[in-house]
């Protein structure tokens, strides 16, 4: 029995298409990230909220922050990226990427994990700006004292 047209195309597509996911969070931006093996050439090797990454972030920095986990894996070229961030600042947003990325990369080849782990690039950072409480001026600054 042959195989039709239009189930080669389907399963011609499922492959070309094949991504591997990974979240990464910093402060309060969230960034879903898509990793898809093989990059053709005439598209752009990492998407950010739709536009191309040095659009994205206006500082190089941020830019070369984000590629860090393809940079030490040699997926730089290789692979194509796509990311969904929300909230937060540019910081926060490249930094979140950076461990999405990173996640990506371990859900697609678990023999990268050393390689990332030793350079630090798998540890959520936690730390986010704490609440103001009642009665004081700040999260933790209290109104000047004064005894009368």
């Amino acid at each position: 029995m042959a195989i039709t047209t239009k189930a080669k195309a389907t399963k011609e597509k499922s492959l070309k298409d094949r991504y591997y996911t990974g979240i990464g969070r910093r402060k309060t931006s969230v960034a879903r990230v898509r990793l898809y093996e093989k990059l053709e050439k005439k598209e752009a090797s990492l998407l950010v909220n739709g536009k191309e990454i040095e659009k994205y972030f206006s500082l190089v920095d941020f830019t070369r922050q984000a590629k860090k986990p393809l940079e030490i894996t040699g997926f730089l070229e290789k692979a194509r990226v796509t990311c969904i961030v929300r909230g937060g600042g540019l910081r926060g947003q490249s930094e979140a990427i950076r461990l999405g990325i990173a996640r990506a990369l371990i859900s697609m080849d678990e023999g990268l994990k050393p390689v990332l782990k030793s350079a630090k690039l798998l540890t959520r950072d936690a730390r986010k700006v704490e609440r103001k409480k009642p009665g004081l001026k700040k999260a933790r600054k209290a109104p000047r004292w004064s005894k009368r």
